[in-house]
C-alpha cells in the first residue's frame, strides 16, 4: 500500500445550463493508493458520482489534474480512456447494466473481447469467474432469468475478466435486498484481501463502514477523508506499470460485432424484415432487369447474326441519298466484277418489289426478290422443301420461284405441298421448286418469311422491267479482313462508276451500332434498379439511427468495459451490413425467380453470374456506406451520458 495509484489535483467540473453554472465538484484533490479499499460518501446531487466518473476515465473534469499509475490521463484521446478503462478499472453498476439479449457468460466476456482475448480463452475466463462466484449452473441464462444478486453478480465477473487492479462500484447494493447486498459485499471485501484496489460510490453509513478509508463529499468538495494524507511525502510511482494499450484483435471485434449483429435482427425480426425489404427489392430489381436487358440483347444479336456477320451490303446513291431503290447505279456486271475480288465468296445481285402472286383463286401481295444460286448459304437460310434456283436457272431465264414459308401457308392453305404448282405473277406462269425454312421476324419486327425467290435474270427480264439492281450482298471469306475488303469493293465500284454514287455497310459494323444500342438500354435498366438499391440503402440508414438511439445505454456499457471509437464504428457498420448482406441473398434469389417468371411468359431471359455478384457487392457496400453515420454517431456518444439513457 505504499504506491499512488490514482491521483486528482484540484478537479473541477461545471456543467452550464443556459445562464446557470453547476460546480458539480469544486477543488477535488484526493489521492488513492493501491490496495484501498475506499468508500466515496455522499448525499444525491453531492456530486460522489461526477467523481467516480472522473475516477473512471468515464468523464473529463473542467480543469485540474488526474494522473492515473503516475500518467495524466486528462488530455489523452477518447480512444487512449477507453484502453486505459479496459487495462485499469472494472465497473460494477447499481443497476449491473448487463445485455438483456446475452448470457451470463456472454456479458462476463465482453471487456476481454476489446482487450483481444481469443474466443476459447474468453469462454474460459467467464466461466470460471461464474464458477467462483456461485453462478456455474447459470452461464447459458439470460440477465431476465436470474435474480438481482446473481445479475450482480454476473457484473462483477465482467469487472474481474480482465484482472484489473481497481473495482470501482457504484451502489453495489442499492437495487439489492439485504441478504444479496450483504453477499456483493462480502464479495467486494475478498477483492480487497486478494490486493485489489476497490472504491465504493455510497449513500448509505453501513455499507461504507465495510471500507477501510471514508471519502465524504458535499457540495461538490471533500468534506472528510480517514485517510487523507497531510504533509506525507508523495508516494513513488510504480516503475512498472500497465501499458496503455493492448493489443486488440481485430478478429474478436468482429465477431462479437457479428454475434450482436444477429442478435439485433432477432430481437426486431418485424423491423428487420422491413429494413430487409427495401435491399430485397433493389438486389431483386438488378438481377432481373439485367437480365431482361442481356437476353433481349441476346435476341438482338441472334437475329442480326442470322444475316451473317461476314456479310456486306452494298445500295444504290450515295450516303444520305434516300430512295435508293430507285436510283439506276448498280447493275448485274458491277456483281460479277466484285465476286473477282480477294476474299470475296459470293456477291448477290438483288432486286426486290412488291407484287400480287396467285394461285388459284386466291391472290396475296408479298415481296418477289431476284436473287442468284449461292442465296441460301450466303444468307444462311436454307431450304426445307424441293430446292433453290440453280445456275441454268439463271443462265435460261427459267420461270421458277421459291416460296417463303408464310407465302407456302397462305397459298396452300390445306398445307399440300406447293412443290411442281404454278403460281402466276404478272400473268406470267412460274412453277413453285421450293420452300423456304423458316426465318422468323427480322431485328426490326418484318415477318422475313413473307416474300419469294426468283432467278435475278428471270426477274428483270419478266417482273420488274428494270434493268438494274437495288442491292448488293456480298459474303467474304474472311470476316477479321472484311474492311479491308470493304476498301477494295469501294475502289472497284468508284473506279467502274466514275463517282461514289453508292454505300456500303458491313453487317459488323451493324451489329456494333445494335449492341452499342442495347447496352445503352441495359444501362437504363441498370440504372433504374441501382436507384432501387440506393432506396434501401437509405432505408437502412434510417433503422441504423434508430437503432443507436435505441442502443444507447448497451453502447455506454460496451465504452465503459473498454471498447474504442473504432469497436463501435464496428459494430454498428457490420450490422448494417449483415442486413444488406442478408438482403443482397434473398434479393438474388427473388430476381432470378421474378426472372423465371418472365421467361416462362415468353420473354427472353439470360442470367449470368456477373450482374448477380455485382449487386451482392453494391448491396454490402451499401450496407457499409449507409451503416457509417449512425456507426459514427454511436462512437461519439459521451460514455457518462449513453450509460445515463434509459
Amino acid at each position: 500500500m505504499n504506491a499512488t495509484i490514482l491521483e486528482l489535483s484540484e478537479i473541477h467540473k461545471h456543467y452550464t445550463n443556459g445562464d446557470t453554472t453547476v460546480r458539480a465538484l469544486d477543488g477535488v484533490s484526493l489521492k488513492i493508493r493501491r490496495g484501498e479499499f475506499v468508500a466515496i460518501m455522499g448525499q444525491s446531487g453531492s456530486g460522489k458520482s461526477t467523481l467516480m466518473n472522473i475516477l473512471g476515465c468515464l468523464d473529463r473534469p473542467t480543469t485540474g489534474s488526474y494522473k492515473v499509475l503516475g500518467h495524466e490521463a486528462v488530455n489523452l484521446e477518447p480512444d487512449e480512456l477507453a484502453s486505459l478503462r479496459r487495462e485499469t478499472f472494472g465497473f460494477v453498476f447499481q443497476k449491473y447494466n448487463l445485455l438483456a439479449t446475452a448470457t451470463a457468460g456472454e456479458n462476463v466476456q465482453i471487456p476481454s473481447v476489446y482487450a483481444g482475448l481469443s474466443k476459447h480463452k474468453r469462454a474460459e475466463r467467464a466461466a470460471g469467474l461464474l464458477a467462483r462466484l456461485g453462478l456455474g449452473d447459470r452461464t447459458a441464462h439470460r440477465p431476465s432469468e436470474l435474480s438481482g444478486g446473481q445479475q450482480q453478480r454476473v457484473a462483477i465477473a465482467r469487472a474481474l475478466v480482465n484482472d484489473p487492479p481497481v473495482i470501482l462500484a457504484d451502489e453495489p447494493t442499492g437495487a439489492l435486498d439485504s441478504k444479496s447486498g450483504d453477499e456483493v459485499l462480502a464479495l467486494l471485501k475478498q477483492l480487497h484481501a486478494e490486493g485489489r484496489t476497490i472504491i465504493l460510490i455510497t449513500h448509505a453509513e453501513n455499507v461504507a463502514q465495510h471500507a477501510g478509508r471514508i471519502v465524504r463529499i458535499q457540495d461538490g468538495r471533500i468534506l472528510e477523508d480517514t485517510g487523507s494524507f497531510t504533509d506525507q511525502a508523495t508516494e513513488s510511482v510504480e516503475a512498472n506499470h500497465r501499458s496503455f494499450e493492448s493489443a486488440v484483435g481485430l478478429m474478436a471485434s468482429m465477431q462479437e460485432a457479428l454475434v450482436t449483429a444477429w442478435r439485433s435482427l432477432r430481437v426486431n425480426i418485424f423491423r428487420t424484415m422491413l429494413t430487409l425489404l427495401g435491399i430485397i427489392i433493389g438486389v431483386a430489381a438488378v438481377v432481373a432487369m439485367l437480365a431482361v436487358g442481356e437476353g433481349s440483347r441476346q435476341k438482338v444479336l441472334d437475329r442480326i447474326s442470322s444475316f451473317g456477320t461476314n456479310l456486306m451490303l452494298i445500295r444504290p446513291g450515295a450516303v444520305g441519298i434516300r430512295n435508293a431503290g430507285d436510283i439506276a447505279t448498280l447493275v448485274p456486271d458491277d456483281a460479277a466484277a466484285i465476286k473477282a475480288l480477294p476474299n470475296v465468296e459470293t456477291a448477290l445481285a438483288e432486286r426486290s418489289s412488291r407484287l400480287t402472286v396467285r394461285y388459284g383463286n386466291l391472290d396475296y401481295q408479298t415481296s418477289a426478290q431476284g436473287t442468284s444460286e449461292d442465296f441460301p448459304s450466303a444468307r444462311d437460310w436454307p431450304v426445307a422443301e424441293g430446292q433453290f434456283c440453280n445456275a441454268d436457272d439463271m443462265k435460261h431465264y427459267a420461270a421458277v420461284v421459291v416460296l417463303g414459308r408464310t407465302v407456302a401457308k397462305t397459298l396452300f392453305p390445306d398445307g399440300s405441298s406447293p412443290i411442281g404448282k404454278y403460281v402466276l405473277m404478272r400473268s406470267v406462269p412460274f412453277v413453285v421448286i421450293g420452300v423456304m425454312s423458316e426465318k422468323g421476324a427480322s431485328p426490326n419486327g418484318t415477318d422475313q418469311d413473307d416474300v419469294i425467290f426468283v432467278p435475278i435474270s428471270t426477274g428483270l427480264v419478266r417482273l420488274f422491267g428494270k434493268n438494274y439492281l437495288s442491292s448488293i450482298t456480298i459474303k467474304v471469306k474472311d470476316a477479321a479482313d472484311i474492311e479491308a475488303t470493304q476498301t477494295r469493293v469501294e475502289g472497284l465500284l468508284k473506279a467502274r462508276h466514275n463517282t461514289e454514287d453508292f454505300s456500303v455497310r458491313n453487317m459488323a459494323s451493324f451489329l456494333q451500332a445494335a449492341m452499342e444500342t442495347q447496352d445503352t438500354f441495359t444501362l437504363l435498366l441498370g440504372t433504374v434498379a441501382a436507384i432501387s438499391l440506393l432506396v434501401g440503402g437509405i432505408g437502412v440508414m434510417n433503422i441504423m439511427l434508430v437503432s443507436v438511439v435505441e442502443r444507447t445505454r448497451e453502447i455506454g456499457i460496451r465504452m465503459a468495459t473498454g471498447a474504442r471509437m473504432r469497436d463501435i464504428m464496428l459494430q454498428f457498420n457490420i450490422e448494417a451490413a449483415v442486413v444488406c448482406a442478408a438482403g443482397g441473398i434473398l434479393g438474388i434469389l427473388v430476381g432470378m425467380i421474378a426472372g423465371l417468371v418472365l421467361r416462362y411468359s415468353g420473354m427472353t431471359v439470360i442470367f449470368s453470374v456477373t450482374p448477380a455478384a455485382l449487386a451482392f457487392a453494391c448491396a454490402s457496400a451499401t450496407g457499409l456506406a449507409f451503416g457509417y453515420l449512425p456507426a459514427r454517431q454511436a462512437a461519439q456518444l459521451d460514455p457518462v451520458v449513453a450509460l445515463a439513457s434509459e
